[in-house]
Formats: structure tokens, sequence, C-alpha cells
């Protein structure tokens, strides 16, 4: 990798050059993430642990450009990073009601 002696710098160099390593290091993150969104599809059932809160199981609606939104069984809307997402299993899930029961 090429040195940059950024001693030799002017203002406006630094200015410009710190510009542009704050645009590559958002580039390289977006790419991280749409990574891990590509591991799930638009409907699929995932699941979360938000801190200091029960297990989230929901379906993923929508894709975002660094999280996805995701529906719980109650309604409730979540946007959330990628990589905190895990498919949900059947057991897994619980029923929103209590008329609901898990066919075997």
């Amino acid at each position: 990798m090429p040195q940059i002696d950024i001693d030799e710098l002017t203002e406006a160099e630094l200015i410009n050059l710190n510009h542009r390593i704050v645009e590559r290091l958002k580039f390289l993150q977006q790419m991280r993430a749409h990574g891990a969104m590509m591991k799930f599809n638009i409907g699929q059932r995932v699941m979360f642990d938000p801190p200091g809160r029960p297990r989230v199981t929901g379906l993923l609606v929508k894709y975002n450009k660094k999280t996805v939104t995701v529906v719980t069984d109650e309604g409730e809307r979540w946007n959330v990073p990628p990589d905190l997402l895990r498919l949900a299993q059947a057991k897994d899930i619980t029923p929103a009601s209590g008329n609901i029961v898990p066919i075997k």
C-alpha cells in the first residue's frame, strides 16, 4: 500500500483526504450490511434479542439501507441490523393468541 506523508499536506488536502476516508468507510459498512441482508428473504420469519427485552419474532418485510424492517405478530415495527437476526424455527414462534395451537 502506498504511504502518504500527511505532514506535507495542506489543511485543504487533509480535509479532502478525511472526506474520502469517511466515504470509503461508509461504503465498506454498507457492503457488509448488504451481504448480511442477503442471507434473509422478504417474508421469512426471523427473531432477534433486543437488550433488556424478551426475544422478538416477526416477519421480515423490507430491506433498508443499513437495517431490515421486521413486523411482529402484535404489529410492532422494528428496524434491525441484519447481523442481529436469526431465522425463526417453529419451536421459537410463540402464538400471539391463546386460540392458536401448533400442529405436530
